[in-house]
C-alpha cells in the first residue's frame, strides 16, 4: 500500500474510529517509504478540511527520517490550528533534539494545559540526549517570563533534565525569596529527586525547618532524597507475608467513609477502590487464593470460557496466597502526605491510604493531564514508604496511569490494567449521533485528548503484564474492532472479571427504606430526603421518583437525562432525582451539565416541575435514598419508583448494580457491561442512551412496567442477579486470583533469568 492510498484509506474509512486504527497504518508506510515525495503528501493533507486525516499526517511525518520532515513538524508547532500544535508537540517526542525546536516547544510550555505537557514530555525525553541545550533554552525563557504560573512550568521543566547542569539553577529559584512561593515550590520538588548532588541535602533541611507550603514541599523532598531507589516486594517469601497491592485514582479525595462521594470526580470508581480494598484484604484472608492450575474453574459465558480464571502460566506448588494489604493512593495536600508517608511504614496489613499531592488545586480529570510530574512524584514516593509492592493496578487511561506506569517501569513493579474501549466506545456514540465528525475531531480532541487517551490505552495494555476486561456482549470483537486490540492471540494474558458492590452496604439501606414505608421514624439519611421532598408542590406528592446519581458530567448524561424526562408526559408522572455534583463549587464539567438543565428548565421551575438537584451526598446517604424510590417515603413519594442511567458510555456500571441491588427497575445503556446483566424489559429497559428521544421513551416505558408490577418478584429477581454474579466479594475473589497469577509469573521470570 503506498502513502496516497493510505492516506486515502483514512479519510474514506466509514468510521472515526477506524479511520483512527488505519492511522498507524499511514505511519508505516511513510516510515518505508520516506522521501520527497511522501512529505510533501504528508504536508499537504496538514491543511485538510477533514481534521483527523491532518492528525494522522503529522504522526506520520514523525516517522520519515528525513531533516526535512523535522522542519516541517517543527513549523507545526507554530500551527494556527491548536490540535495540530498539540499533536506535532507529541509527535516530537520520537525525533532528535534541534535547538530551533526546543524554543517553539518551550513557548508551548509557557502557554501551559495538555499542549504545555505535551512540549514539556518531549523536552523530558529529549534532555537524556541533550541536556546542556534544554537546560541553558529553559534558564533563557525564564528570562523574560513573569507570569509565576508559566514560570511554575518552566522550572518544573527544568528540574526533569537529571544532568547537574540543572542543579545550580534550581537551589538559586528555590532558595529566592522574592520569587513567587509557587514557583519556589516547583524548585524544592524538584531538587528531591537529585540524591548526591551536592548543597541539596543541607538547603533542603534548612527550608524544612520553616513552617507553611514550602517547609511541607521541602519535607517531602527529604522524603524523596532519602528513599532507597526500589520498590518491588521480595519474590520469595509472598505465601507468608502476603501480597501488597497497590490502586489508584488521583481525581478524588478517597477516604475510608466516601464522604465526598458523587462531588467532582468523586464518582463510582472512588466507591469501588474503597469497597474493593477492604474485600482484597479481609476477603482473601478469610479464603486464601489458590492459583494452582488444578484450581482454575470454568466460565459461565462462552467468550469468558476462552479466557482463564487466574493469571499467567507458572506453576505454584505452595500455599495459596493472600492479599495482606491494599494501598490506594489519590489525591491529597502536602501535609497529608507526609502523614500518609508516616502511615504506610507502619502498617503491613489492611487497606491503606496514601496521599498524592499533585502542588495545585483540585481540576477536573480531563484537565489534570499538567499535573503529571507531581503525580508522577507523589506515586513514586508511596510505592517507596509501602515497602515493597508486588502488583500496581491501573484502571484509567488518565494522567494518574500516565505517570504510574512510568513510575511501575522505574522500580520494577508489575502492571495489571483494566482494559476498556475508552475513550473509543464514546468516539463511536458522538460519531453515530452525528456531534463528532472529521471536520471538527481536531478541535472537540483538544478538550478531550480522544487521540491521547485511545493510544495511551493501547500502550498500557500492551505493556501490561495482565489485562483485566468487563464483560460486554461482543467482548472480542469489540476490543478488536475498537482497540484493536486480540485477546484470542493470548488468552492466557486476559482474564474477565465483573465489577462488584457491598451487598451488605445496600441491604442495610433496603431495611431501613422498608421499615420507613412500613410507618418506623425516618433514619438521619430518610430524614434528609423527607426534607427534600417537602419542598415539592402538594400536587407532586404523591409521584413516584426517577433516580439517578452520579458525576455532573457530559458522559454521564445528567442534563440528558433532565431533557428526557422533561420533554414528554414523564414529567407529570414522576419526580425526577439527581444526587451528585458540587452545586456551591462547580467544576467546569459541573458548571457546563446545570447550564444544560437550566436551559431545558429555569432554576426557578425546578421544584414546580418536580426536578430535584441536592448535589452529592456520602455513599451510604445515596443508598437509603435508591432504596426509598422503591419503597416510597409515606406522604411524599409514590412506591416503585426507577433508576435511570444516562451514560454516553458505561463499562459496568457500580451505581446501575446498587440500584439493581436494592430491587429497582432500571434504564441503562443498550451496550458495554449493563446489556450483558439486565433483562430486557424483565429487570430494566436497554436504550440509545445518546438518543435524547429513545432514552425519554425508555424512560416512560419503565415507569408504566414498573407501576403494574402486582408483586417483589422482579425486584427480588433484579437482586438475585446481583448477588449471583456480582458482589464485590467475587470480584476480590476474582481479582486476588489474577494478583496471585501475576506474582507467581513474575518470580518464575526472575528464576529463568538468573539461571541465564
Amino acid at each position: 500500500m503506498g502513502i496516497q492510498t493510505s492516506l486515502d484509506a483514512v479519510h474514506q474509512a466509514t468510521g472515526l474510529v477506524e479511520s483512527m486504527r488505519l492511522a498507524d497504518d499511514l505511519a508505516f508506510e511513510a516510515a518505508r517509504t520516506g522521501g520527497t515525495r511522501t512529505i510533501r503528501l504528508l504536508t499537504g493533507a496538514l491543511g485538510s478540511s477533514d481534521q483527523l486525516v491532518a492528525i494522522a499526517a503529522t504522526h506520520a511525518l514523525a516517522q520519515v527520517h528525513d531533516e526535512q520532515a523535522d522542519l516541517a513538524l517543527s513549523a507545526v508547532l507554530s500551527s494556527e490550528r491548536a490540535f495540530l500544535r498539540e499533536h506535532a508537540a507529541w509527535a516530537l517526542s520520537s525525533r532528535l533534539p534541534r535547538p530551533e525546536t526546543v524554543g517553539r516547544l518551550l513557548a508551548l510550555v509557557v502557554e501551559g494545559g495538555f499542549v504545555g505537557m505535551l512540549a514539556q514530555r518531549t523536552l523530558e525525553q529529549w534532555s537524556d540526549a541533550a541536556p546542556d541545550l534544554v537546560a541553558v533554552s529553559v534558564e533563557g525563557s525564564l528570562i523574560g517570563v513573569r507570569d509565576a504560573e508559566a514560570r511554575y512550568r518552566l522550572v518544573e521543566t527544568l528540574g526533569l533534565v537529571r544532568d547537574r547542569i540543572a542543579t545550580r539553577p534550581l537551589l538559586a529559584v528555590a532558595g529566592d525569596e522574592g520569587e513567587c512561593e509557587h514557583v519556589r515550590v516547583a524548585a524544592v520538588s524538584a531538587l528531591g529527586q537529585r540524591r548526591g548532588a551536592p548543597g541539596v541535602a543541607v538547603a533542603l533541611e534548612r527550608w524544612a525547618d520553616g513552617e507553611g507550603y514550602l517547609a511541607d514541599v521541602a519535607r517531602l523532598a527529604l522524603v524523596d532524597l532519602a528513599a532507597g531507589p526500589g520498590s518491588a516486594a521480595g519474590a520469595d517469601d509472598a505465601a507468608e507475608r502476603g501480597l501488597t497491592v497497590a490502586q489508584l485514582f488521583l481525581h478524588a479525595d478517597i477516604d475510608a467513609d466516601l464522604t465526598a462521594a458523587g462531588s467532582g470526580d468523586n464518582g463510582g470508581i472512588a466507591t469501588l477502590l474503597v469497597r474493593l480494598g477492604d474485600a482484597l484484604v479481609a476477603d482473601t484472608a478469610e479464603h486464601p487464593v489458590d492459583v494452582r492450575p488444578e484450581a482454575v474453574s470454568p466460565r459461565d459465558s462462552s467468550t469468558a470460557s476462552r479466557l482463564p480464571t487466574s493469571a499467567g502460566g507458572a506453576v505454584h506448588d505452595g500455599p495459596p496466597l493472600t492479599v495482606s494489604r491494599v494501598v490506594t493512593l489519590s489525591r491529597g495536600s502536602s501535609a497529608g502526605a507526609l502523614e500518609s508517608v508516616s502511615d504506610l511504614a507502619g502498617y503491613d496489613r489492611g487497606h491503606v491510604y496514601g496521599r498524592v499531592p499533585l502542588l495545585s488545586g483540585p481540576v477536573p480529570s480531563a484537565a489534570a493531564w499538567p499535573l503529571r510530574v507531581a503525580a508522577r512524584r507523589g506515586i513514586r514516593r508511596v510505592l517507596r514508604a509501602s515497602g515493597g509492592v508486588d502488583v500496581l493496578h491501573l484502571r484509567m487511561a488518565d494522567v494518574g496511569s500516565l505517570a504510574a506506569a512510568d513510575v511501575a517501569r522505574e522500580l520494577d513493579v508489575p502492571v495489571v490494567f483494566t482494559v476498556a474501549p475508552d475513550p473509543h466506545a464514546v468516539i463511536q456514540s458522538m460519531d453515530l449521533a452525528g456531534g463528532l465528525t472529521r471536520e471538527n475531531f481536531g478541535d472537540v480532541d483538544v478538550k478531550e485528548h480522544f487521540w491521547f487517551r485511545a493510544r495511551l490505552v493501547q500502550q498500557l495494555a500492551s505493556n501490561a503484564s495482565h489485562t483485566v476486561l468487563f464483560p460486554r456482549p461482543e467482548l472480542a470483537a469489540d476490543l478488536r474492532d475498537l482497540v484493536g486490540i486480540d485477546i484470542t492471540s493470548h488468552p492466557e494474558r486476559h482474564t474477565i472479571v465483573p465489577e462488584g458492590i457491598d451487598l451488605a452496604v445496600v441491604d442495610r439501606a433496603v431495611a431501613e427504606a422498608a421499615a420507613h414505608a412500613a410507618g418506623q421514624p425516618a433514619t438521619p439519611p430518610l430524614a434528609e430526603l423527607r426534607e427534600l421532598l417537602e419542598t415539592l408542590p402538594a400536587e407532586r406528592r404523591d409521584l413516584p421518583l426517577v433516580v439517578s446519581v452520579g458525576r455532573f458530567h457530559r458522559v454521564k448524561g445528567m442534563a440528558t437525562i433532565v431533557d428526557a424526562w422533561a420533554r414528554g408526559p414523564l414529567r407529570d408522572r414522576a419526580n425526577l432525582l439527581l444526587v451528585g455534583g458540587d452545586l456551591t463549587n462547580p467544576s467546569p464539567d459541573e458548571r457546563e451539565q446545570l447550564e444544560l438543565i437550566h436551559a431545558t428548565l429555569p432554576r426557578e421551575t425546578h421544584r414546580a416541575s418536580g426536578l430535584l438537584l441536592p448535589g452529592h451526598r456520602p455513599n451510604d446517604t445515596v443508598a437509603r435514598w435508591v432504596a426509598a424510590a422503591r419503597f416510597g417515603v409515606p406522604g411524599l413519594a409514590a412506591p416503585r419508583g426507577v433508576y435511570v442511567c444516562g451514560s454516553l458510555k458505561e463499562e459496568f456500571g457500580i451505581a446501575l448494580l446498587e440500584a439493581m441491588g436494592s430491587g429497582l427497575f432500571v434504564v441503562a445503556p443498550d451496550g458495554g457491561g449493563p446489556s450483558t446483566y439486565v433483562e430486557r424489559d424483565v429487570t430494566g429497559v436497554l436504550t440509545s442512551t445518546w438518543d435524547v428521544d429513545a432514552l425519554s421513551a425508555a424512560m416512560a416505558r419503565a415507569v408504566g412496567l414498573a407501576a403494574g408490577e402486582p408483586d417483589d418478584q422482579r425486584a427480588a429477581r433484579s437482586r438475585a442477579t446481583v448477588e449471583r454474579s456480582f458482589t464485590i466479594q467475587a470480584m476480590a475473589s476474582a481479582l486476588a486470583s489474577v494478583y496471585g497469577g501475576v506474582h507467581l509469573d513474575e518470580v518464575a521470570a526472575l528464576d529463568t533469568a538468573w539461571l541465564r
